[in-house]
């Protein structure tokens, strides 16, 4: 069977069929997978690894997934926005440690306040930093409009996650109503490729009803849409949501972990240039699950700089790690594992995605 494998990694394209394959690969051939994922990473992108400082901004959200922690309908959560001056506070840190990149993350939603205030921010974080701090966003669904007025105040990524591409599945996750629609984060997707983002994506690994030819299709759909970053990892329940009552129905979190693993190393595989995240959700399950990413295809990590009296309550899901530590703490700590996984940080780099450079040539 380990010949099979190899034939199927020496190939150009990967068929849905090799993708489902790999996915099911047993020990031994997963080692095969994650060796030669690790080669074209190499030989693609590199062995530098690029800094994403994280800054949970709120966890205040105008949506209702059903597996969010974080969710409009969790009454459990308490909820948070951080201060501009803590978020200046945090992009200076950034600035200061040659982190070359920032991730303002937060819940969904819009509003004119809202929109102004993201805008200032930005424009303030590349004032403070003399343009030198990259800015990666990840707020969710948004206007032409709303894209636009972020990306001319200096925002240049874009990280908008689809989840599980499979519209059916979809629905299966999310309320029936216009504010969780499939079609509408499709539209969203475009929108950001038109305004000039680089595009990022994501999804979840070992959810409840998910096929493995659901999640082969998934790693096709980001080929398909020519997605320029990508951020995936391991789902993890949790319990103040509606799809906790299925986690009797989830494979282990070990195999979660492990099959979200082979993603990231098929993926490699398939779109050698892009920039791929080693997720915190890997960390939740393993304590070198980020490290073992970074060894199998991820060239991104990111350092949690959202202040300390905060991140407890930005829990997606269960078991999040890293939550007491402070912004220097993750810093020493994130150093240390991306050199125990044979990796150099590009400090004060953007690392931007040499997939999306490509295509801006072509």
């Amino acid at each position: 069977m380990t010949q099979l494998i190899q034939h199927i990694l020496q190939k150009q394209n990967l068929s849905k069929k090799d993708i489902v394959r790999l996915l099911n690969s047993d020990e031994t051939e997963r080692k095969s997978l994650f060796a030669h994922a690790a080669e074209v990473k190499e030989a693609h992108v590199g062995k530098k690894v690029f800094y994403r400082g994280l800054i949970e901004y709120s966890n205040l959200c105008g949506k209702n997934c059903l597996y969010c922690g974080i969710r409009a309908g969790n009454k459990n959560a308490h909820r948070y926005e951080v201060t501009e001056e803590e978020v200046l506070e945090a992009a200076r840190y950034a600035w200061e440690n040659k982190f070359g990149s920032l991730v303002l993350q937060a819940g969904e939603r819009s509003g004119k306040d809202y929109v102004r205030r993201i805008e200032r921010l930005v424009k303030e974080i590349k004032e403070m930093s003399n343009g030198e701090l990259g800015i990666t966003l990840s707020l969710g669904e948004q206007s032409e409009e709303t894209y636009r007025r972020w990306f001319e105040a200096g925002a240049h990524r874009y990280l908008l996650r689809i989840e599980v591409s499979n519209p059916e599945l979809y629905h299966r996750y999310h309320p029936q109503n216009k504010i969780h629609d499939y079609e509408a984060r499709l539209q969203a997707l475009h929108l950001l490729r038109k305004v000039g983002y680089q595009v990022g994506s994501g999804v979840m690994i070992g959810l409840p009803f998910q096929t493995m030819e659901d999640l082969a299709d998934d790693l096709l759909f980001f080929q398909e849409h020519d997605i320029d970053m990508v951020g995936m990892g391991p789902y993890i329940e949790h319990e103040d949501t509606p799809m906790y009552q299925y986690r009797d129905q989830l494979m282990p979190k070990m195999d979660r972990f492990y099959l979200s693993l082979k993603m990231v190393a098929i993926l490699r595989i398939m779109m050698k240039d892009i920039n791929i995240a080693a997720t915190t959700a890997m960390q939740a399950i393993d304590p070198m699950g980020r490290e073992k990413s970074i060894k199998v295809g991820a060239n991104i990590i990111m350092p949690n700089l959202t202040p300390s009296r905060y991140r407890e309550d930005y829990l997606l899901y269960e078991d999040k790690p890293c939550t007491d530590e402070d912004a220097e703490e993750c810093k020493r700590c994130l150093e240390a594992r991306i050199h125990m996984a044979g990796g150099e940080i590009g400090y004060g780099e953007w690392g931007d995605s040499k997939h999306f450079a490509r295509r801006r040539k072509s």
